[in-house]
């Protein structure tokens, strides 16, 4: 999986092969080629995403294997509370206020985050610290949540885009210098999008 957001939680969003909508103006999507299928594919991303050491992986998997249905549980809560992440930055992208119950499912997540944190003594002051990582399962995507909670509140939202390859619908933010950017990649969508461009003029 290509880390192509320029932030955790818009990464975390991009965990899929490519999404389709009904509309230029649809909020809701259907995931295609979901790429976080069991526990283990969901610490095998956080570890790609360098949001949790070898270490901590190896810590949870073990407890997964112990508590397998709880593993599930984790694993489908993270899908449910993405899907409505996704949905709450296309909503902000289209102008629209995001839907109550995925602003509800994003404050469960913040506040599950929020529970599990102490203040503790640091290199240059207090820090916030998570207690116990290793023994909760959804620890693995705490800096998930804490990265959605300050992109969303950080002003940094005018700069949320869309790819605009077919059926890719990956977001990322748009740090050019013109805010010009229109693909999650030029190797990937932007280069389809030229050859397709191509052959029509060809065909034309």
């Amino acid at each position: 999986m290509k880390l192509v957001g320029g932030d955790p939680c818009l990464d975390f969003v991009n965990t899929v092969g490519g999404r389709e909508t009904s509309g230029a103006a649809a909020i809701r999507s259907v995931v295609r080629d979901d790429k976080l299928s069991s526990y283990d594919d969901l610490l095998a991303w956080a570890r790609h995403a360098a949001l949790l050491s070898e270490k901590a992986a190896r810590e949870l998997a073990r407890v997964a294997r112990r508590r397998p249905r709880e593993a599930s549980g984790v694993l489908a809560r993270a899908v449910s509370s993405r899907e409505a992440l996704h949905r709450v930055l296309v909503s902000l992208m289209r102008g629209r206020v995001p839907a109550a119950p995925d602003l509800v499912a994003l404050n469960a997540e913040l506040a599950a985050v929020r529970g599990q944190e102490r203040l503790v003594p640091g290199a240059s002051g207090l820090q916030w610290e998570s207690a116990r990582p290793g023994s909760r399962l959804d620890s693995a995507l705490e800096p998930v949540w804490r990265a959605a909670a300050a992109l969303l509140t950080s002003g940094h939202a005018t700069r949320l885009r869309q790819c605009g390859g077919e059926g890719c619908g990956w977001i990322f933010l748009d740090r050019s210098r013109n805010h010009s950017r229109r693909w999650c990649t030029m190797e990937d969508c932007g280069n389809v999008s030229k050859v397709r461009r191509f052959r029509q003029r060809r065909r034309a």
